[in-house]
C-alpha cells in the first residue's frame, strides 16, 4: 500500500489477489512519515486515524527484512526508481489484524482502505503479486493520459500564438492551467519525462 489516493478507474478483480498476506505484512507509506501520521490522526484526519489503527510501524527496516527481505527489497529499489526513497523517514508497517494463515480478523468490516487495494496503478506491490498485471496496465493508461494530455497543450499553444481575441485566451489558459494540474498528480512518478 503506498499512498491514499483512489483511483477513479474500475477496481481489479479481487480474484486476482493470492491470498498471501505479504502486502500486509509489509506495507509502506511513503507519504507521510509516522509521526505525521500521528499527527495527522490527533488532527482528525480520517485517513490517518484509518492508517494508523490498521498498521503498526516496525521498529526498523532489518525488522521488517526478517519477514518478508524480497518485498521490503522491492519497495526500496521502487521507490529509488521513483527518486522518493528517503532513508531517515522510510518506515515499513505491518497489518495488526493479519493472521497466521493469511486471512483478515476484520475481514467482515474490511475498512475502505483495504477494501479498495490496490488504490491506484502506482502502488507498490511484492514481486509475485496476482496484481501486477492489472497494475501494469493502469500505470501505462495514466501514462497515455499525461501523453495525451501534453500533446493537448502543444495545440493550445499554438492557438494562443494565432488569436488575439482576449476571452479566447482567458480560456485557452484556464484549460491549460487544469491539464498542468493533470500532469502534476502524476508528476511523483516521473510524468514530466513521459
Amino acid at each position: 500500500m503506498n499512498g491514499h489516493e483512489i483511483s477513479k478507474k474500475s477496481m481489479p478483480d479481487v480474484n486476482l489477489c493470492k491470498k498471501c498476506g505479504r502486502c500486509c505484512r509489509i506495507v509502506v507509506n511513503n507519504d507521510y512519515t509516522y509521526h505525521q501520521l500521528q499527527n495527522m490522526a490527533q488532527d482528525g484526519d480520517e485517513y490517518a486515524k484509518d492508517f494508523i489503527k490498521l498498521f503498526e510501524p516496525y521498529t526498523s527496516t532489518e525488522e521488517a527484512r526478517k519477514v518478508d527481505n524480497e518485498a521490503v527489497e522491492n519497495i526500496i529499489q521502487n521507490l529509488k526508481a521513483q527518486h522518493m526513497y528517503d532513508e531517515r523517514s522510510f518506515t515499513l508497517y505491518k497489518c495488526k489484524y493479519i493472521m497466521n494463515n493469511n486471512l483478515c480478523s476484520i475481514y467482515e468490516e474490511k475498512p475502505p482502505m483495504c477494501a479498495k487495494y490496490p488504490s491506484s496503478g502506482w502502488v507498490i506491490t511484492p514481486p509475485d503479486c496476482g496484481y501486477n498485471s492489472w497494475l501494469f496496465i493502469q500505470r501505462e493508461n495514466d501514462m497515455q493520459k499525461v501523453r495525451k494530455a501534453k500533446e493537448d497543450l502543444f495545440d493550445l499553444k499554438v492557438m494562443k500564438n494565432r488569436t488575439q481575441d482576449t476571452q479566447l485566451l482567458k480560456k485557452i489558459e484556464s484549460v491549460e492551467k487544469k491539464i498542468d494540474n493533470t500532469i502534476d498528480s502524476y508528476a511523483r512518478y516521473g510524468a514530466r519525462h513521459w
